[in-house]
């Protein structure tokens, strides 16, 4: 094959995977977006943890389910139970479904009550959504959150 049919041949190629990726993109139509928000509270006494946390949508699309993830700067003692919406990721981060969140509407609390591997003077909570079921989410700033949580028994607002 000659050189000049190669290169024709290699343009039409390139312009029929152009052509086709742009009716694709309107075949698929728009990509859902909601604002997924996580809040509540984190509170450590003597060896103990105890996370409150609300997780919410603002919309505007519903998300059928979302997953939120909870690591720990300090390791949780072994043999914790967890609800059933959570599972354990290592000694030191629980991930947990939200359940579904419709547009502009709260979903129930998820309330953890957990022993430190230790007493800890202080740690930090990262909580951060890692999954939300394909749905966009521009504003990530209200669903990631880095606590740092003292030993005093007090709640940590986040």
């Amino acid at each position: 094959m000659s050189a000049m049919r190669k290169a024709l041949l290699g343009a039409a190629l390139a312009a029929a995977l152009v052509a086709c990726s742009g009716a694709g993109a309107h075949a698929v139509g728009p990509v859902a977006e909601a604002d997924l928000a996580h809040h509540g509270h984190v509170s450590l006494w003597d060896g103990r943890l105890g996370v409150w946390l609300v997780s919410e949508n603002h919309g505007p699309s519903d998300v059928s389910q979302a997953t939120v993830r909870l690591a720990f700067s300090v390791p949780m003692a072994g043999g914790q139970e967890l609800p059933p919406a959570c599972l354990w990721s290592s000694d030191r981060v629980v991930s947990c479904r939200t359940g579904e969140l419709r547009a502009a509407g709260a979903v129930g609390e998820l309330a953890l009550d957990l022993r430190t591997a230790g007493r800890p003077e202080e740690l930090t909570v990262d909580i951060r959504t890692v999954w939300r079921d394909g749905v966009a989410d521009r504003n990530s700033r209200n669903d990631r959150h880095r606590v740092l949580v003292l030993a005093t028994g007090d709640p940590y607002v986040f």
